[in-house]
């Protein structure tokens, strides 16, 4: 069995998978601003779990990890820094291998692994923040594993402004008082696709990708805003750069937990 553990900034999910793939159960519980009483919460959690015996552990965090692989740096969504994750969740499940990883960065290898026919795949999250996943024949790029694109800096209704400050779930509610969820309003979605599709733009003429995968908590409403933020990257194409394909994630609200059974099976 493989324990997957998605620290978000709100909540906690674990979840237990077999060696297919499939999850056998999950528990979900509030993430407390202390890490100290998080830790304490984590263990009670697992404890809970019925199973007790793991093969590896895999751990996403919301944020930065540092080049031993054990430590969390940054997060975007918690006032957690250089934190010992990665050793404290050994103390906790001892003598099984305890994998680290960016949220996202998992997100779009479960999502990439959905979509096997592309070999560049750039998947975004459009959550509180934005952040990005940029896999590469069906692994996650090492040399843009410590991207943060939601920090990109771009001209926006004259302005120079980090992308995810008018781009993301958080300015979507700063700015309407709305959650994607609540949303109809068709002049919204095309304001807010306008703000997307400028970061969008960047990181298309950049990276180059062959598709691109659509997911957290505003990308999951896909649908609502996908004509309108097409309309907005075709006022910017150029005829260097194509724009290619844009689909929602097929699993919006669990790539993080797929992404980390996909990232066991590549290093058991």
């Amino acid at each position: 069995m493989y324990l997957a553990v998605d620290i978000g900034g709100t909540k906690t999910l674990l979840a237990v998978f077999n060696s297919e793939g499939i999850i056998r159960e999950s528990v979900k519980f509030p993430t407390r601003k202390s890490y100290t009483k998080f830790l304490e919460d984590l263990a009670s959690n697992i404890e809970s779990l019925k199973t007790k015996n793991f093969h590896a552990v895999c751990c996403a965090v919301p944020g930065q990890i540092d080049k031993t692989g054990e430590v969390a740096q940054r997060f975007g969504n918690l006032d957690w820094k250089n934190v010992t994750v990665g050793k404290d969740l050994q103390k906790l499940i001892p003598h099984t291998m305890v994998l680290l990883q960016n949220d996202a960065k998992l997100a779009g290898l479960a999502e990439a692994t959905s979509h096997p026919k592309y070999h560049k795949v750039l998947y975004l999250t459009i959550s509180t923040g934005i952040g990005a996943g940029f896999i590469v024949d069906g692994k996650i790029d090492p040399y843009l594993a410590d991207s943060e694109p939601g920090q990109m800096v771009v001209e926006y209704k004259g302005k120079i402004q980090k992308w995810e400050d008018f781009a993301s779930g958080r300015a979507l509610v700063a700015r309407y008082g709305k959650r994607a969820s609540e949303i109809e309003d068709k002049d919204i979605w095309r304001e807010f696709s306008a703000g997307l599709a400028r970061g969008m733009n960047e990181l298309i003429a950049t990276l180059q990708p062959e598709v691109i995968i659509m997911g957290g908590g505003v990308g999951a409403h896909y649908e609502k805003f996908s004509d309108y933020l097409e309309a907005e990257l075709a006022k910017l194409a150029n005829e260097m750069v194509t724009t290619p394909p844009i689909i929602k994630a097929k699993k919006a609200e669990e790539a993080v937990v797929y992404g980390c059974y996909e990232y066991i099976k590549q290093h058991i």
